[in-house]
């Protein structure tokens, strides 16, 4: 059902609301129940590639999902209260944002790959395909997460950009820079030829 109220004060707190909903830490919460401190092992990163690392195939799955569902339903919830596609994308961004820097974890947190896919996704979902394959072809073929997940948001950017509006390509592109940065630590891995590979444990 569509909010036909303060449709700007609406606005703003399903915005908020998105950001505390990215924000919530499920890698590091899944970690404590095994008694794991997530972010004092392997990376130190809230992620699911961490998880999967430290923990294994099912609770990194499990972490990967609840993250992709961040970043789609935030989206998805504008959708539905009828907000717009501008609030769908800022419902979006904020869930990443949340994601990256969460206040329950002193505003440290993932390097948001699976929240920006399900918010890119949510959004236009010929550019989540495009993420989601050349995520897929490039951890298969060479292993490396990081690598993937970087290519991955560029060619998102770049498909944005060709199907759909502009500003939304530009959406798109300021969610593949801030992933390129939190991975910046892993370019400089890569480069050094020290990086993990997928499946490594920590």
């Amino acid at each position: 059902m569509p909010y036909h109220g303060n449709v700007t004060l609406f606005a703003v707190l399903t915005v908020l609301c998105s950001y505390l909903f990215g924000a919530i830490p499920a890698a590091a919460w899944v970690a404590r129940l095994r008694g794991v401190d997530i972010r004092t092992v392997g990376s130190g990163n809230s992620g699911a590639t961490n998880v999967q690392r430290a923990l294994g195939n099912g609770p990194g799955l499990a972490v990967a999902i609840f993250d992709i569902l961040k970043g789609a339903l935030a989206v998805l919830a504008a959708y539905g209260l009828d907000l717009g596609l501008p609030v769908m994308a800022a419902c979006g961004v904020a869930a990443v944002i949340g994601h990256n820097f969460s206040p329950f974890l002193r505003f440290r947190g993932g390097k948001g790959v699976a929240t920006t896919f399900g918010a890119v996704a949510a959004l236009l979902p010929v550019a989540g395909l495009a993420f989601f394959v050349l995520f897929m072809a490039t951890v298969w073929l060479t292993r490396f997460v990081s690598a993937g997940s970087i290519l991955a948001s560029i060619a998102a950017a770049f498909t944005a950009f060709l199907v759909g509006p502009e500003w939304l390509g530009a959406v798109v592109t300021a969610l593949a820079a801030l992933l390129i940065w939190q991975h910046r630590d892993n370019v400089g891995r890569l480069t050094a030829g020290n990086e993990r590979r997928f499946g490594q444990k920590v």
